[in-house]
C-alpha cells in the first residue's frame, strides 16, 4: 500500500507543478487552490509512504515521478521542447527510479 501512495503522491507532485505553470500564465483563484491541494495531497501521500519506504528511497521515487512528470506535462501541455535527448534523460529518472524500488 506505501508503494501506492508513493506513486500517488508523485501524480499529485506533477499536477502541483502543472497548476504552478498555469498559475504563471492566468493568476486565478482557482488555480492557487489546485496548487495548494495537489502538492498538499502530495506530502501527505509522501508521508504516509515514509512510515515504511526508507526516506532515501521514498524521497527520490517521489521527485523522480515529479520531476520526469513535470517534463513530460510541459512537453504536451505547455509547447516545451521535445528533443530526444530530453527524452532519453527523462528516461533515465524513471530508470533510476524503478532501479531504487527493485534494489530497496
Amino acid at each position: 500500500m506505501a508503494w501506492i501512495a508513493l506513486i500517488l503522491a508523485g501524480f499529485c507532485e506533477i499536477f502541483g507543478v502543472a497548476m504552478m505553470n498555469r498559475w504563471q500564465l492566468y493568476r486565478n483563484w482557482q488555480t492557487i487552490v489546485a496548487l495548494i491541494i495537489g502538492f498538499g495531497i502530495s506530502l501527505a501521500l509522501l508521508s504516509y509512504a515514509m512510515e515504511t519506504i526508507p526516506m532515501g528511497t521514498a524521497y527520490a521515487v517521489w521527485t523522480g515521478i515529479g520531476a520526469a512528470g513535470g517534463a513530460v506535462v510541459g512537453m504536451i501541455f505547455f509547447k516545451e521542447s521535445k528533443d530526444w535527448r530530453r527524452i532519453v534523460f527523462i528516461t533515465l529518472i524513471l530508470v533510476a527510479a524503478i532501479g531504487l524500488k527493485l534494489f530497496s
